[in-house]
């Protein structure tokens, strides 16, 4: 076995790991102690078994860097994906149901949540996939290929209901454009997501304006004459928000009949933008040919928005999203767990109550504070300075991880850097969002940080495997 130049090993990213699982372990006992739990090493409480988790996870993570080498990776990355597709599918029929969702394994007193190891699977074929030498964007057949592989999990991850963990998958969508594909996709899937809040929050008939107007912006970019398109956007715009004051008349109420304003500003504009389109393939105007068809499609999307919050989502994850967004108060029932979180991060103040000191955390106001809502107790015990502090951990890791994959010969090593980027990118962005209030709570643990084997102990592969495959740079 050659010898490994541990000099050269990425300390950064090693140091970083650990103060974080240090940090989180501290957080984890403080947020599920209680007085009369006094010893640390009790598999009985939260912390004590978390404990041993971080044991297995250093020992996992030395046997990375020790002992396998480099080329089992690409080599069992077929094997790996389809085996955790397989559990997967499984668990969705055998599993044990927490929370609503069906997606653990139950081994004795140890649970196992395939999911949280999908993410490893795919960031690893997708390595293999697209590290070939020959895969390009550009060709139909890659694309939709890298496509289908994060879609896969995707779906069998929702047969588990476990909606959160499908979030995480979006992320792979950065990875694809650093690697060449196109940045239309990811605003068209940003632009879905806005006009869904608006038509929500507001009504169709101003999301489909708040789009004209989006498009507007846009055109004036491409076209060459901002002045006038945002001149003449501006004033078509104008003259369509007062529509609905307009079929309201007496002299029109006949023509009009029961038919709504969006219904109408629809007949007005879409037939438009479908002749555009037309003209705009014809004389090769690829751009604006997009934004025709982006026009058409937010439309689409916008009379799509109550099929999809009746019939596709379920009563919870309604009621989540009608609490974020303020279109009903329920502070002592589907909204509590947010609630009780902020009252929590707020009383922290600038430096917090001290460790094992705060009121909120101790006394278990805050329903699953050890695993996704643990960032409240950062807040609560900590402060801003300590919740500003995990961030900067959080933002060290993320941002030595891409500079570090950019360097990268290797595209297999790139590209899956790339992908444990964004991974935890994603998990970070959700969770303290999530806690905040900024989005609907769909348990996500907070990498490293949260109570949890499968989910520390998956980070933990996930990192070190990326560890290891960086260090075989700098052999000789």
């Amino acid at each position: 076995m050659k010898t490994v130049p541990y000099r050269k090993l990425d300390w950064v990213l090693v140091g970083v790991y650990l103060l974080l699982v240090v940090f989180g372990w501290m957080n984890v006992y403080s947020s599920s102690s209680s007085s009369d739990e006094e010893a640390v090493f009790s598999i009985t409480a939260k912390y004590g078994m978390h404990l041993l988790w971080i044991i297995a996870s250093f020992a996992m993570a030395f046997t990375i860097i020790r002992f396998i080498p480099v080329k089992t990776y690409p080599a069992i990355s077929w094997p790996f994906y389809l085996a955790v597709c397989f559990l997967l599918v499984a668990v969705a029929f055998a599993g044990k149901e927490v929370n609503g969702s069906k997606s653990w394994f139950a081994l004795g007193p140890f649970s196992f949540q395939p999911a949280e190891f999908s993410k490893i699977s795919t960031s690893m074929v997708l390595a293999y996939v697209m590290g070939k030498y020959n895969f390009s964007f550009s060709k139909r057949k890659d694309r939709y290929f890298a496509f289908a592989l994060i879609l896969m999990p995707i779906a069998f991850i929702l047969l588990e209901k476990e909606t959160g963990s499908a979030l995480v998958y979006l992320g792979f969508l950065l990875v694809f454009y650093r690697e060449g594909m196109s940045g239309w996709l990811i605003g068209l899937g940003l632009m879905a997501a806005f006009l869904f809040i608006m038509t929500l929050v507001l009504s169709p008939f101003a999301a489909i304006l708040i789009l004209m107007g989006i498009l507007t912006l846009l055109l004036a970019v491409y076209d060459g004459r901002p002045f006038y398109t945002l001149l003449g956007g501006g004033a078509l715009i104008s003259l369509l928000y007062y529509l609905p004051d307009l079929l309201s008349l007496d002299l029109l109420s006949g023509i009009t009949g029961r038919f709504q304003s969006e219904i109408w500003l629809v007949f007005l504009t879409v037939p438009a933008a479908i002749v555009f389109t037309f003209i705009f393939l014809f004389k090769k105007k690829r751009s604006l040919r997009n934004l025709m068809l982006g026009y058409i499609a937010g439309v689409v999307m916008v009379f799509s928005v109550d099929f999809i919050f009746e019939k596709v989502l379920q009563d919870h994850q309604r009621a989540r999203i009608e609490v974020l967004f303020g279109i009903r108060e329920d502070p002592s029932g589907v909204g509590y767990n947010v609630h009780q979180s902020l009252i929590a991060i707020g009383s922290g103040g600038l430096t917090g109550k001290g460790y094992l000191g705060g009121t909120q955390t101790r006394f278990d106001f805050v329903p699953e504070q050890s695993t996704d809502f643990i960032f409240c107790t950062i807040g609560e015990e900590w402060g801003f300075v300590g919740a500003v502090a995990v961030l900067a951990l959080y933002l060290t890791l993320i941002l030595r991880l891409i500079g570090s994959a950019e360097k990268q010969k290797d595209k297999f090593t790139r590209i899956y850097g790339y992908c444990v980027a964004c991974c935890i990118l994603m998990h970070v962005v959700i969770n303290i969002c999530m806690t905040i209030g900024l989005m609907p709570v769909i348990g996500i643990p907070l990498p490293l940080l949260s109570y949890g084997g499968s989910s520390l102990m998956a980070f933990t592969i996930m990192l070190f495997i990326y560890i290891r495959l960086d260090l075989a740079h700098w052999k000789k």
